[in-house]
């Protein structure tokens, strides 16, 4: 413990909350963390049934094994044990047909770049992108442009131009730069990690590593308000009525409900926030009886214009053993949406009437005696839209107000979100906040 420790609060029990509250721990200072949920985890947060031995991620979740900050914080912890790294089969639509996609060699063979010219300059491409550090230079340029302009316009349309469409809708497809696509292709690799029994059982157990080390987390404690106290120091007002000071508070939610909980910030603060975009998601998970895919097939990458009411259908249990779920298939059912799309107003039930005819495209055989159950998860705050030189709209993570410090996912661009990036985010701030 330091001679003068700092009482500090960290706001949401994701995992860029705890990876801030765990080194800001280690640094003598004291720590509460309130959550709204009952429980951590944030956007990685799971559910089981009382039959399976694993949990299941509301939001589809996976780490690269180029996922550094997280893997190290897992070391640290000592944990690496417990990390699997499994090498599923990904899998591109084209004309009716499902093809592998997850290799130089798949995707070389892969129908739809047609041949010779087309598939030499997808290759020129996609190694020039892993090779090149110079994101800052492709900020200045869409995806759409960059991509034609250097792959060809057969190529960005079979490739490319899906997964725009299918990630950020017609609105904001041509208006993403083309570093958010670099960022996907630098690092990103065909191994895919999770924690043993899922990423629920990793968030539950860094929450118990850190109340062991003196950390108190609260949990059902939503905050209503964050403003300066008479004394200078920062004024929590939660919810329940109750309020509580502290030296230094670290917001780990949207940039949308940090505006809201400190009105105070400066007006230029808060326009950049309120300035900033993103995607909601709606997921469905289904538990099956049996396996849907025939051909064993982990990811399905399904554009728009394929006529399926979703972006991307994933086997989960073709990653990880069914066993794990009691002998239960599980799939994911996910899209992207802009937050006042119809889908987040629909009950569970429409949305399965909607999407479930649609496994029939995947396995003919497939009908509704299949599903054990269904469950719908839906977050308006799930994929930052990052525009043309976007770097310049990147909030600080120290605020205005003196004390107040934000990280969040809209905050670790030019890469994509993760947990991976929310450990990096939170550790920055850790450091900010220390002084480091």
């Amino acid at each position: 413990m330091t001679d003068n420790p700092r009482k500090i609060a960290v706001i949401g029990a994701g995992i860029g909350g705890m990876s801030a509250a765990y080194d800001l721990n280690k640094a003598g200072q004291v720590v509460t963390i309130f959550e709204a949920s009952d429980h951590p985890g944030g956007l990685a947060e799971g559910f089981k049934e009382p039959h399976w031995d694993w949990s299941v991620e509301r939001f589809y979740h996976h780490w690269f094994a180029s996922d550094k900050h997280m893997l190290a914080l897992i070391e640290e912890l000592g944990w690496s044990d417990e990390v699997v790294f499994p090498t599923p089969i990904t899998v591109m639509y084209h004309k009716g047909k499902f093809y592998p996609f997850d290799s130089i060699k798949a995707a070389l063979l892969f129908p739809g770049l047609g041949f010779g010219i087309n598939k030499i300059r997808f290759g020129l491409v996609g190694l020039y992108l892993r090779l090149t550090n110079n994101w800052r230079e492709l900020e200045k340029y869409t995806t759409e442009e960059w991509m034609r302009a250097k792959a060809g316009n057969q190529v960005y349309e079979t490739m490319w131009e899906p997964m725009m469409i299918g990630k950020f809708g017609e609105k904001w497809a041509k208006k993403v730069n083309m570093a958010w696509m670099w960022a996907r292709l630098h690092s990103r690799t065909t191994k895919l990690g999770t924690f043993k029994g899922g990423f629920q059982r990793f968030a539950d157990k860094f929450a118990a590593e850190l109340a062991s080390q003196g950390v108190n987390l609260r949990l059902n404690s939503p905050i209503a308000n964050i403003q300066k106290g008479a004394d200078g120091r920062l004024l929590i007002s939660l919810k329940d009525g109750s309020q509580e000071t502290f030296d230094q508070v670290l917001v780990t939610l949207s940039p949308g409900l940090l505006a809201k909980m400190a009105p105070e910030l400066s007006e230029n603060y808060l326009q950049g926030l309120l300035s900033l975009h993103s995607m909601g998601a709606v997921v469905m998970t289904v538990s099956l009886k049996k396996k849907l895919s025939p051909e064993g097939y982990y990811w399905y990458s399904i554009p728009k214009k394929a006529g399926f009411p979703f972006l991307a259908l994933v086997e989960h249990t073709n990653f990880l053993k069914p066993e794990y779920f009691g002998g239960d298939h599980i799939l994911y059912i996910g899209d992207y949406l802009e937050v006042d799309h119809p889908n987040f107003k629909k009950s569970d039930d429409e949305l399965k009437a909607e999407f479930l005819p649609y496994l029939k495209k995947i396995n003919p055989e497939f009908d509704d005696s299949w599903v054990n159950k269904v469950w719908v998860s839906k977050t308006p705050y799930a994929q930052p839209i990052p525009l043309l030189n976007h770097s310049k709209n990147i909030p600080a993570i120290q605020t205005p107000i003196d004390g107040l410090y934000f990280a969040s996912m809209s905050q670790v661009y030019p890469w994509d979100r993760g947990t991976n990036f929310a450990v990096e985010i939170g550790r920055k701030a850790a450091r900010l906040m220390l002084g480091n």
